[in-house]
């Protein structure tokens, strides 16, 4: 009893302390609960609290344990058989009750591991995570064949089932691994009962499988060994390859293609060359600053979701934060793709108009489609690979695997449709979550040579076509969300899919980048003045198209308004032809020395190196937020500025994750491929690969077109544009 004493008295101190964290971090941040209570009786919240000492009252419970406490259906049919796993388990809680009355340090230890009563309820601390290392840590030798080893598991107990399921506590327990959760399940529900003077529904399951976790770790599966074979292969390739660069290489034009095209030495030279932007008139220098600022305003939102999937300690805060006119900004961060869509649509007819102007109007089709195939399928298809079974085996901790974005297991059975790039419409269960914007832009680039051909052969009435084109896509979205109910602000099941992911919804944004890419190709060479007043009104006018699509909807927000489906749609119809017509004030005031300050950020030449790392890195970020995010171990704080220290840790990693990427991946299949590809071209000289550089990284549309990495070839699926042209007036 001694001991049992002392156990008490160790959890009693690690209770106060977490009472006495709780309320210093209370007091620093104030927020109004009044409106947004945890629905959770006064009653029912005494009751709990006496299991703010979990395992001390368990211990104390089940002293003497017996095969009836663990075994349901040895409780309901005393004549039913035991398990030999039914044994184990009762052989190992017996002898950890034993060896907690001698004060064994393993049994101590997996004691202390566990969770209580989170404090802070009522702020919306659900969860206490326990100790998960001291729990998987505990390693007890009983006999030569035979150890106690820890178990780390979730304790649910719902607060509001009624209500919803979210709204329950969560507490972590450790015990023997040759437990299982129904074993833990019958014990715990027991225990509430006794404690909390209710009757526990059979059907809520208190605790899952899926929650535990053990030391013990699967082996690897055969595509888990081909995963690592093949980027050990690359990697090897890699190092060779600028060792022979280093070590032996002094004339670069001597350097052979096929060993250049692996080497990091000469791709980190193509990676940060700083092109003058005046190599070539197809060069829009904002479209740099552009592109990484959607980027990075991707990575930032897509922060917030792992913070709000993560254990807070302020969930009531997070709701709050929702109503502000700052969230706005991230939960309507999805214009940023809009932004890619807009930058893919304008970079293609910049080009290709110029082009099929010299072959006239000429088009290689075919090529076209390959090139842009074998550009974006390599990253992409070790993505999945790496996606799928390096993530799993890369971290560890209590909440690994749930803090995600996707279900990567399913990419078992949709890889192909990812590549493909069909996903969007073939499957309800996307490979990889983020790809479905590369679906969408490989399915609009598809389609991108019959409004090239449109534009080349009747301008103006080509221009108008794809105009229509817009207006009848436009209104195919509102009568879809107004008849069909699809609702994003509401969460509709449906919503995603039919209105997010599908290409004939999205296209909007890339038909303006088209025409747009039109109107500057038709007026090429042509000196544009404006005065102030025109200018000041153009950059009020594009400022109030963007900020109205951000917070047009903030009073819904903000009052907690339902927002009809007819609002709705007209908001989502417009916004989304809106938000790419301010831009286009942004890229043609830059362009014709109206940006100012803007002009002079955007254009900044620090912006290319990371302008070409941005396919690699939007293709990997979500790796790095769900590696960083599951292997929390403690709770945190939701804010915005805990959420910006976790922005730069999981921004910069994701750099440092694309640079490694592009230069083993990304860079060395863009090299093979011009080799590849090269020798379709005949009585043409095959340009030094650094050379190239100069002008197709700066003009060329991103690998996407609209997350931009440049190509590191010169065969493109159109005719090469010569730099030094001079713009000619049509």
């Amino acid at each position: 009893m001694g001991t049992r004493r002392l156990v008490i008295q160790l959890q009693l101190l690690c209770s106060l302390v977490l009472v006495s964290v709780s309320a210093s971090t209370s007091a620093s941040f104030s927020v109004s609960l009044e409106h947004q209570p945890i629905p959770m009786a006064p009653v029912n919240y005494v009751a709990a609290s006496r299991l703010r000492r979990l395992a001390v009252e368990f211990f104390d419970c089940y002293e003497n344990i017996t095969l009836a406490d663990i075994s349901m259906e040895m409780n309901q049919d005393p004549r039913a058989l035991p398990s030999a796993q039914d044994l184990e388990c009762l052989a190992d809680l017996m002898l950890l009750t034993e060896n907690l009355g001698s004060a064994k340090i393993w049994a101590l230890r997996m004691i202390d591991s566990w969770g209580s009563l989170p404090s802070g309820v009522l702020y919306g601390n659900l969860r206490d995570l326990g100790n998960y290392d001291e729990c998987l840590k505990v390693d007890h030798a009983v006999s030569t064949s035979h150890s106690v080893r820890g178990k780390y598991c979730f304790a649910k107990v719902s607060l509001a089932s009624s209500i919803s399921s979210l709204l329950s506590m969560k507490a972590a327990v450790c015990f023997p691994a040759s437990c299982s959760a129904a074993h833990m399940d019958t014990m715990l529900r027991r225990l509430f009962e006794k404690l909390l003077n209710v009757e526990i529904s059979s059907d809520l399951q208190l605790v899952d499988e899926s929650t535990c976790r053990t030391a013990e770790r699967k082996p690897y599966d055969g595509l888990t060994i081909f995963t690592i074979v093949v980027l050990s292969v690359l990697c090897a390739l890699m190092v060779l390859s600028t060792l022979y660069d280093y070590l032996f290489i002094e004339d670069q034009k001597q350097f052979s293609p096929l060993v250049k095209a692996f080497s990091a030495r000469a791709n980190s030279r193509v990676l940060f060359r700083i092109v003058d932007t005046k190599s070539s008139p197809n060069i829009i220098d904002c479209l740099h600053g552009m592109r990484c600022l959607s980027f990075i305003w991707v990575v930032y939102g897509h922060d917030y979701l792992v913070a709000a999937m993560g254990p807070n300690l302020n969930l009531i805060q997070a709701f709050t934060w929702t109503k502000s006119a700052y969230s706005m900004l991230i939960q309507y961060g999805v214009y940023s793709v809009d932004t890619f869509f807009f930058l893919s649509g304008l970079l293609l007819v910049v080009i290709a108009l110029r082009t099929m102007e010299r072959t006239k109007g000429k088009l290689n089709i075919p090529m076209m489609y390959l090139h842009r195939y074998l550009r974006l399928t390599p990253v992409l298809a070790m993505a999945i690979l790496i996606y799928m079974k390096i993530l799993p085996i890369s971290g560890d901790g209590p909440l690994y695997g749930s803090v995600t974005f996707d279900n990567y297991t399913i990419c078992e059975q949709t890889w192909y449709w990812s590549l493909l790039y069909v996903q969007n419409y073939a499957t309800d269960t996307i490979c990889l979550g983020h790809s479905w914007y590369l679906a969408v832009d490989m399915q609009l680039y598809i389609i991108s040579p019959l409004l090239l051909i449109a534009l080349y052969k009747w301008g103006k009435k080509g221009a108008a076509a794809i105009s229509v084109l817009m207006l009848l896509l436009a209104a195919g979205l509102f009568i879809t969300m107004v008849i069909g109910k699809h609702s994003i602000f509401s969460h509709t099941s449906d919503a995603m899919p039919t209105i997010y992911f599908s290409t004939h919804t999205r296209a909007s944004p890339y038909l303006v980048g088209i025409l747009f890419g039109y109107f500057l190709h038709a007026n090429r060479g042509v000196a544009v003045k404006l005065n102030r007043t025109v200018v000041s009104l153009g950059w009020l006018i594009s400022l109030a198209l963007l900020f109205t699509c951000i917070f047009s909807l903030y009073g819904y927000h903000n009052n907690n308004k339902a927002l009809p489906i007819v609002n709705e749609a007209f908001n989502l119809t417009l916004t989304r032809i809106a938000w790419p017509l301010g831009l286009c004030w942004v890229v043609f005031a830059c362009m014709h020395g109206y940006g100012g300050l803007a002009n002079s950020f955007l254009s900044s030449p620090l912006w290319q190196p990371l302008s070409k790392l941005s396919y690699s890195a939007y293709i990997f970020h979500m790796f790095i937020e769900s590696l960083n995010g599951g292997i929390t171990r403690t709770n945190t704080f939701f804010s915005d500025y805990q959420v910006m220290l976790r922005f730069w840790g999981d921004f910069g990693l994701t750099l440092l994750l694309a640079f490694f990427v592009y230069i083993l991946i990304e860079a060395p299949f863009g090299n093979l491929e011009n080799l590849l590809l090269s020798t379709h071209r005949t009585k043409k000289k095959q340009p030094d690969l650094d050379a190239q550089q100069k002008t197709v990284g700066a003009i060329e549309a991103p690998a996407t077109d609209s997350t931009p990495a440049p190509a590191l070839v010169t065969i493109s699926p159109l005719p090469e544009v010569r730099t030094k042209e001079k713009p000619t007036n049509n």
